[in-house]
């Protein structure tokens, strides 16, 4: 029996497998999925992310592969509004990290224990001095378990677990541009017609994300053409592959039950627009793994430190839920007097003083993991 079962061999629970390894655990990996997944949303490693990772040199390796972006931009209608410098902050890794998430994962699985894939859990039950799994096949147990299967796993722990959908929906595509004006900064324009997001990618590549009607086509190729318009208005190359996306929000009243965890999507789900899920995520594992190594070496539970680690980081979802919902507001389409409005509310905010903190906030400074 292994003293630690994770659920999930997503980014985070593939980080929660190798530094519990790190820390000498026995520990085993189960996942549905018969291989990664192809894509994902998330491109994005924030400065507290790379600082819980360097003990285990896990940052060294990510940022061989990643772009290091240390500002970004807001625009209108082509006119800079503000700059967002992560470059001035007070951090030990004082930039964003970019690179695909398929290739974090591939970081993160060289470092965790190989996953034992097709396992689909379908009961969990905390159970005295173990926590037993349901499978399609069969019945195991282990000590400890996290639950790191992502948002589709949500209702193996939570009695109503619903999220909040918003209205709005979101184009992604990535585009080889090669050479670019902005080849290591991310831009937000924010215009009339709803948000567009350009992050900086290695190779020469670049992510976008714009805002979709609703109600418009879900046809691939009139997706298409409404992202290659939302480019080309700002002077972009169109897109060769687009894929859409809703957002929603949720953030559970608890991440632990006895011996049983729950980390990541599946205790919270935030809009991507802002790019903090995966690493509120991998802050839950980092911070996490040290407190189960503890208690399988000692025998006993670190009560205090286990209800500080799960207070803080409900706090910390919470906080990236609230930022991701402005940050959702702020990307809808808006008429010419709300539009200017909010151009002023920008200029204030990313101006002098106040843009410090507003560049604070978005690299996850005011994570519990940062104190």
């Amino acid at each position: 029996m292994p003293e630690v079962i994770v659920i999930g061999a997503g980014p985070v629970g593939l980080l929660l497998g190798a530094e519990l390894r790190r820390h000498g655990i026995d520990v085993e990996i189960l996942e549905q999925r018969a291989s990664p997944g192809p894509g994902s949303r998330a491109v994005g490693v924030h400065a507290p992310t790379l600082a819980a990772l360097e003990p285990s040199g896990l940052t060294e390796q990510l940022l061989v592969h990643a772009l290091r972006v240390d500002r970004g931009e807001a625009r209108s209608e082509g006119r800079r509004l503000g700059t967002v410098r992560f470059d001035r902050l007070s951090a030990r890794f004082p930039f964003v990290a970019t690179l695909p998430q398929a290739d974090t994962e591939r970081v993160l699985a060289a470092a965790a224990p190989a996953p034992d894939r097709g396992v689909r859990i379908t009961g969990l039950h905390p159970m005295g001095h173990r926590v037993e799994l349901e499978s399609d096949e069969d019945v195991r147990s282990a000590p400890l378990v996290v639950l790191a299967g992502g948002a589709r796993s949500r209702d193996l722990v939570y009695a109503h677990p619903a999220a909040r959908t918003y209205p709005d929906r979101y184009l992604m595509t990535d585009v080889d541009l090669g050479a670019h004006r902005d080849s290591e900064t991310a831009v937000v324009h924010l215009d009339g017609d709803g948000v567009l997001e350009s992050f900086p990618l290695p190779g020469g590549r670049r992510r976008f994300v714009a805002w979709d009607p609703a109600e418009a086509s879900a046809d691939p190729e009139a997706r298409r053409r409404r992202m290659g318009h939302a480019l080309e208005r700002r002077g972009e190359r169109g897109p060769a592959e687009v894929t859409a996306f809703a957002v929603r929000r949720y953030v559970a009243p608890q991440m632990r039950n006895g011996r049983l965890f729950v980390v990541g999507d599946a205790a919270h789900e935030v809009s991507p627009i802002g790019g903090q899920g995966m690493n509120l995520g991998l802050l839950d594992a980092a911070t996490l793994a040290p407190l189960l190594a503890d208690w399988v070496h000692t025998g006993t539970a670190p009560e205090a430190d286990l209800r500080s680690w799960e207070r803080e980081r409900i706090r910390s979802a919470r906080r990236a839920a609230d930022l991701a919902a402005l940050n959702t507001r702020l990307g809808r389409p808006a008429g010419p007097s709300v539009d200017a409005l909010r151009r002023r509310m920008l200029r204030a905010m990313l101006g002098p003083g106040a843009g410090r903190v507003f560049a604070h906030a978005y690299a996850m400074g005011f994570d519990a993991a940062t104190s």
